[in-house]
């Protein structure tokens, strides 16, 4: 696994304070009951600095789900 992936997955267990083993694919705003707006908001945040990078406004509300994250953040040329 890339070191990449395992970032991703810290911050997501971090954020919606999960078991890191918990997280995977189908992670997303329907499967994981802490995520609301703010949480969503902290999420951004915390990508947004680790991975040295801004969202747009369309992507900030389009990454809902652990593939969509993985596919912005590749618009942003972080490999997975």
């Amino acid at each position: 696994m890339s070191e990449n992936i395992n970032k991703l997955k810290k911050i997501i267990s971090t954020v919606f304070e999960l078991d890191i083993a918990s997280v995977d694919d189908n992670a997303s705003v329907d499967s994981i009951e802490s995520w609301d707006s703010l949480s969503h908001l902290k999420l951004v945040l915390a990508l947004e600095q680790e991975f040295n990078i801004s969202f747009s406004e369309e992507q900030s509300v389009e990454i809902l789900n652990l593939p969509l994250i993985k596919m912005t953040l590749q618009e942003h040329g972080i490999n997975f």
